[in-house]
């Protein structure tokens, strides 16, 4: 009966009994890959999220978040970041944007679409739209080009209709003002800290220890670790037999002129003042007469070398000013304009960058050529040899993929062919330790199988993998004497804590009593701290980077100096007491406002969206499957 099924899977009666089956399956139960694709997430007025749906987006939050964390990912931070109901908020909205888009008759252009997929640079060769190359990144994706070309209209789509809701935002001269002021004000106080690694004497006691495990088992919970057996098709097994012919690397040629194309390069030297963004316009002034000192000695025949390891306050000063060799897009945009309309030997007029102020003196220019066949040959045998053998290995991968049924067991299934099965040891969600270039996606892909599930391929980025999960150990809280040590210094830590936090309360309160900081801090026999000034989003001088402290502080005044409660910090608990203020030099505003104004609208921006996507659900219908619901 099996080989009939495979004999006859493309037939539409054997469709229509394997989607009898699918049906059955729900994605968190016993189903495979292919039958978890036909659940439901959610219905947002009448218009299904599906599972599909939600793993891409999902697995792309995981994947930015193992980029963010690293290592550092645990199961606690990964909890805390939510991804499951992200992905389900991230998709409820997008399909809601579509909808009103359409409500709205918005429409996206043939052109339009044409261009936007253009522009895409995962889908560019030397800045060029490559076919091929667009076909093969959907290949990898197991996208066709109608499924992506849909998804990308989906999302003009609704770009347009935040365009609109964006064009409502404005951000006034007075409103940019009002920030300014409020982001540059300063101030400094001083400071008491109870720092609970003072009460050195703290200790346990056997029944203190069990009560304390007792509350926390749930932390002591060890992580889920699975096994998995894999195949691994690398595209270098595949080149060995591979030849390029000359007519190819030919037809490759002609065919794709701009990626042979020599960009023009300019060799150069320069000067800088520095007078950054955050200047006064006196500053800003008074470096510009400075470069132009400069720039009447050079014009006068003295060496720009010297000159540059004499004045230039930038990081080439000791080599003269030497850029090298660069191209246009290398620079900052007024720079690169002006480099690149010199020509040899010429010294340029003062140039105002964000940096500050710059002479340029051109060394060399070379013009935009094109590279001969000959020069390109040996890197188009390569490439065409890398495109070759990674669609071999993608084949290789898809034809034993098609062959595989759930529940197969991937070792038996590919006895004696190639590549050969590997096994893993058991690993976390941090990922292998060896063997596999890319642990975390791997870990990522692996962890969403169930046990004896084979993955759909896989493309990690040295080649096509499949997968398949042959054990798991879930995560179990240990029994007490496993973990002993690590409660036992975790009960004293709090311990700890809570008698710096007390102490803390008990000065505050003689503070507030009309006691002083010097005369309590000799009680408890600390030293008083105090900082420089600081804004409310800097570092805090000698505190750090304390958000609650800054805040807090922003509130104290000459008629309010006492802290209202203890705030807690990094390094225990602080009593803070005002010194000073400063208000801002309104002078550096004009400076500023531009970008002020810019920040500020993006933020305005993200509000409306909120505000309008908030207004739309609350009329709209929508369902979460139980599974998915938080």
């Amino acid at each position: 009966m099996l080989s009939l099924m495979r004999k006859y899977a493309t037939t539409w009666l054997i469709k229509i009994i394997l989607g009898a089956i699918v049906v059955v399956f729900v994605f968190w139960g016993v189903g495979s890959y292919r039958a978890q694709r036909s659940s439901r997430v959610a219905l947002v007025n009448g218009e299904t999220i599906t599972v599909e749906e939600y793993r891409e987006v999902y697995n792309n939050i995981i994947e930015q978040l193992r980029k963010s964390f690293g290592n550092r990912l645990s199961d606690d931070i990964l909890k805390s970041f939510q991804p499951k109901n992200r992905a389900i908020e991230q998709l409820i909205s997008q399909r809601l944007l579509l909808q009103e888009a359409k409500k709205l008759n918005f429409s996206v252009s043939e052109d339009e679409l044409s261009n936007s997929i253009r522009n895409i640079k995962a889908f560019q060769i030397a800045g060029v739209f490559d076919t091929r190359l667009y076909q093969r990144v959907l290949n990898s994706n197991r996208l066709t080009p109608e499924m992506f070309e849909r998804s990308q209209k989906r999302s003009m789509l609704t770009e347009k209709l935040r365009s609109l809701i964006d064009d409502s935002a404005k951000v006034s001269d007075a409103e940019a003002r009002e920030w300014f002021k409020w982001n540059n004000t300063s101030v400094k106080i001083n400071y008491v800290v109870f720092e609970p690694d003072r009460y050195a004497d703290i200790q346990s006691a056997a029944d203190e220890i069990n009560t304390f495990f007792d509350k926390h088992k749930e932390a002591y919970k060890t992580e889920a670790k699975i096994k998995v057996r894999y195949l691994h098709f690398d595209p270098d097994m595949y080149r060995s037999g591979i030849v390029i012919t000359d007519e190819e690397i030919s037809e490759y040629y002609e065919s794709n002129p701009k990626e042979f194309k020599k960009p023009k390069t300019v060799e150069a030297r320069h000067i800088v003042l520095k007078a950054d963004q955050s200047a006064t316009q006196e500053i800003v002034e008074e470096k510009r007469g400075k470069i132009l000192n400069i720039l009447k000695k050079a014009r006068e025949g003295e060496d720009f070398v010297q000159l540059a390891k004499t004045y230039s306050e930038g990081p080439t000063r000791d080599t003269g000013g030497y850029l090298g060799i660069f191209q246009k897009e290398v620079m900052v945009r007024p720079f690169a304009e002006k480099a690149f309309s010199m020509k040899a030997g010429e010294i340029s007029e003062p140039v105002r960058t964000r940096l500050g102020w710059h002479l340029i003196k051109v060394e060399k220019v070379s013009e935009a050529s094109q590279f001969f066949l000959k020069e390109a040959e040996d890197g188009i045998r390569k490439k065409l040899t890398d495109e070759t053998a990674k669609a071999l290995a993608f084949d290789e991968a898809e034809t034993v993929s098609d062959a595989l049924f759930d529940g197969d067991d991937l070792a038996k299934a590919v006895e004696g062919q190639k590549p050969k099965v590997m096994t893993t040891d058991f690993f976390s969600k941090k990922g292998p330790e060896k063997d596999i270039q890319n642990s975390q996606k791997f870990a990522v892909a692996a962890f969403d199988l169930t046990v004896m599930d084979t993955s759909e391929i896989q493309d990690f980025g040295d080649g096509y993998y499949i997968l398949q999960v042959i054990e798991k150990i879930p995560e179990e809280i240990p029994e007490l004497a496993e973990v002993e040590e690590e409660v036992k210094a975790d009960l004293i830590k709090e311990k700890k804590d809570k008698k710096a936090s007390q102490d803390a309360g008990r000065l505050l309160k003689e503070l507030k009593n009309g006691k002083t900081v010097d005369e309590m801090s000799k009680k408890f026999n600390l030293i008083p701290g105090f900082t420089g000034f600081f804004k409310r989003t800097e570092s805090i001088p000698n505190i750090g980077y304390e958000p609650a402290i800054a805040a807090a502080a922003f509130k104290l005044s000459i008629e309010n100096p006492i802290g209202e409660n203890v705030i807690k910090g990094d390094k225990g608990y602080y009593i803070i007491k005002y010194a000073d203020g400063k208000a801002p030099d309104l002078e550096k505003f004009d400076l500023e406002k531009e970008n002020i104004k810019e920040s500020r609208l993006r933020q305005k921006r993200l509000k409306n969206l909120d505000a309008w996507l908030s207004q739309i659900r609350n009329r709209s219908d929508i369902s979460i499957e139980n599974d998915f619901v938080r």
